[in-house]
């Protein structure tokens, strides 16, 4: 994630500097250090929504502070996840302080890398064996009384629609024609049913390399803040089908596995047979890189950001490489292939 140029007049950076001022002394308190002087805050990161982190830096402790402006971003559903996540035996960032109508967040600093930045062929397999095991102790984590969103029926729809709304109308500049409205809504019945299907567990939709750290414990995990309970082959799939890294099909078969694997040992309820928990994994796969190819439409055509486009073909080669083994996706193959610039 690049890092983030500071305006000499950004307000933001000065208010959540004023409030960092004051909230550190009570922080220090609480973590047993006396320096209390606030330097100068070094941007961090910004990433695909509005929010923005910088760092600061002590001898005795690091922090990062998330300015997320209301009203398009919202701190406390992160700041319920992190308290419930880490009740659950994760490592994620310590909230230290919090302004939930300024949208200000002071918390604990999980590192300075990225597993995207690290990940290669000769360490994958044993730091995805990292994300496996701690995937599965956030499934575990009960929440019938958590009172999450549901991954329901409307909402995977409403993601389904992004990929119509914004990259086929927007992107490529044309309308589903009434034979290819027919084939989007038979392929948009297949995933949902699959989806629907599956077991529910606590679900944290962008469980992927870049929203995990290297930190000890290993991982760190950020990015939490929309999750909901679905479908339990939805955060495996995203970790090896990501945006930004890709591997090879078969390599990915025995990461799913492996999953398999642990987590029935562990209780999670799955499939019976790995062939049928595969299927699962291919289908939740094409609702997300529909969904996802929607998204970074959308960033770059309403929100001025097209880097993110360049990650596109990406998806296409994910959802073909599903298309040639689903049959039951057949409508979808056909409708990709009546717009050939998404090839």
């Amino acid at each position: 994630m690049p890092n983030q140029h500071i305006s000499v007049d950004d307000s933001r950076l000065q208010a959540l500097t004023h409030w960092f001022t004051e909230q550190l002394p009570l922080i220090a308190q609480q973590a047993g250090f006396t320096e209390t002087t606030v330097n100068h805050l070094q941007p961090s990161s910004s990433d695909a929504s509005f929010r923005r982190y910088f760092r600061w830096h002590s001898e005795s402790l690091d922090l990062v502070l998330m300015d997320a402006p209301p009203p398009r971003e919202d701190c406390r559903p992160f700041v319920k996840m992190a308290q419930l996540l880490a009740e659950g035996g994760l490592h994620v960032p310590k909230v230290w302080a919090q302004d939930l109508e300024q949208g200000f967040l002071v918390l604990s600093d999980l590192g300075l890398q990225t597993w995207l930045e690290i990940l290669n062929d000769e360490n994958a397999d044993a730091l995805f064996s990292l994300a496996i095991d701690a995937l599965i102790t956030l499934q575990k984590i009960p929440v019938q009384n958590a009172q999450l969103p549901t991954y329901d029926e409307a909402l995977l729809r409403r993601e389904l629609q992004l990929f119509p709304e914004w990259y086929v109308q927007c992107e490529l500049g044309i309308r589903f024609s009434e034979q290819q409205e027919y084939l989007w809504q038979q392929a948009c019945d297949v995933l949902l049913e699959s989806a629907l299907k599956q077991s529910s567990v606590l679900v944290h939709r962008d469980y992927m390399p870049r929203n995990l750290m290297l930190s000890t414990p290993n991982p760190g995990i950020l990015d939490f803040q929309d999750a909901v309970q679905g479908p339990v082959s939805y955060d495996i799939i995203s970790l090896f089908k990501d945006a930004f890294i890709s591997w090879p099909e078969e390599r990915v078969k025995i990461w799913l596995q492996q999953y398999w694997d642990k987590a029935r040992a562990n209780g999670i309820a799955l499939p019976e047979t790995f062939q049928a928990f595969y299927d699962d994994c291919d289908l939740m796969g094409v609702q997300r890189h529909l969904k996802v190819i929607g998204i970074f439409s959308r960033i770059c055509h309403r929100d001025g950001k097209p880097r993110y486009l360049a990650d596109v073909p990406r998806f296409f080669n994910y959802l073909q490489q599903v298309l040639e083994r689903q049959p039951t996706l057949a409508p979808l193959a056909q409708l990709l292939a009546s717009f050939p610039e998404a090839r």
